[in-house]
């Protein structure tokens, strides 16, 4: 995880995320057409206009209920939702100084899972409650790993790593309990959540906190970008080239970990995607936390768009959990990155 030579340019940043942003339109483009009822192009491309031109009366009913009401609210979900994984990832690589760091080694998955099923017992006949209360569950998670991970008044990284080891194994193990009082029905339900689903229906006032919410998060993370690649090398060095590694930290590790608890509690734990899209970007692009962030979060959110896609057509009309595709492409090629560092 050594910081890449190359000089960093604003044009060089600039153009490198426009190429992925193109990547990511033709992606999206590929998940509106595709489906249990497909599309042309040329009908895409017409009500696409419609709608952007403001005529969405011209819209015909197939393309309103299939492509605005489903379609198009679940890929910016999964977009958001990609983009969130991966760079928290890529933060708590940096923070841990572990390149095998994930999204859910602290154990906010495991809160916020706990939290749905806390919600599905109490209030089963509130769906919005689920969300709610997994990001509460995940929020209570990532305090409580905080004050367990401080060593003398100062956060840190190995007492952090153990704590959130430990406080994953026991909620693993209380909603291992739990599962086992739920209905048949909800077990299946809360399983296919624990892998990773992104077909709940969300309002669009969600949506919009949700963006809200990465945007001020991947923001503080990006203004800590320079510290963290000094921080790579040791914290005792990075403070004497004048980095407050206690302040970065701190705003990497609560940054982080709501990015995580955002992600989780719409769409359950898609595996893969914080370890594997941050390790890609840096051996494309380097390992400037300057880059590497923009481009994680473009590159999660092509990621999960695509597995997505992907889980909901190959065996249309039944859908897959959108975390088996992940998991399914994101072996293979963290075996590849492997390989490809020991040779």
């Amino acid at each position: 995880m050594a910081v890449s030579t190359r000089r960093l340019t604003f044009g060089r940043m600039l153009l490198t995320c426009a190429m992925l942003t193109g990547v990511l339109v033709a992606v999206m483009v590929l998940a509106l057409r595709l489906g249990a009822v497909p599309f042309s192009l040329s009908d895409l491309a017409q009500n696409l206009l419609w709608l952007a031109s403001g005529h969405p009366e011209k819209l015909s009913t197939d393309f309103r209920l299939i492509m605005v009401d489903i379609r198009l609210p679940r890929i910016l979900l999964g977009s958001i939702v990609g983009a969130a994984l991966s760079v928290a990832g890529a933060s708590f690589q940096a923070l841990l100084r572990n390149p095998l760091a994930d999204p859910y080694v602290l154990g906010v998955s495991s809160g916020a899972a706990l939290g749905a099923i806390l919600a599905l017992l109490a209030l089963p006949a509130l769906p919005l409650m689920t969300p709610l209360a997994a990001f509460l569950g995940a929020t209570a998670t990532i305090a409580a790993v905080y004050f367990l991970g401080r060593r003398e008044g100062q956060l840190d990284s190995g007492t952090l790593l153990l704590a959130g080891i430990i406080s994953a194994s026991f909620l693993s193990a209380v909603i291992m309990f739990l599962m086992m009082t739920l209905a048949s029905r909800d077990v299946r339900g809360m399983a296919f959540w624990l892998m990773g689903d992104l077909s709940a229906s969300l309002p669009p006032g969600l949506l919009c906190i949700l963006v809200a919410g990465f945007v001020l998060a991947a923001g503080a993370i990006f203004t800590t970008a320079s510290d963290l690649n000094l921080l790579l090398a040791g914290e005792r060095e990075a403070m004497h080239l004048g980095v407050e590694v206690t302040r970065v930290k701190l705003v990497v590790y609560v940054s982080a970990s709501i990015l995580t608890g955002l992600a989780v509690s719409v769409s359950g734990a898609i595996g893969y995607v914080g370890l594997l899209v941050p390790h890609v970007m840096r051996m494309l692009f380097g390992s400037d936390y300057r880059v590497l962030i923009p481009t994680s979060a473009l590159g999660g959110a092509i990621a999960v768009v695509l597995a997505d896609t992907l889980a909901r057509t190959i065996v249309a009309p039944t859908e897959l959990p959108v975390g088996a595709m992940t998991a399914m492409a994101g072996a293979p090629v963290f075996i590849y990155l492997l390989r490809r560092r020991l040779s």
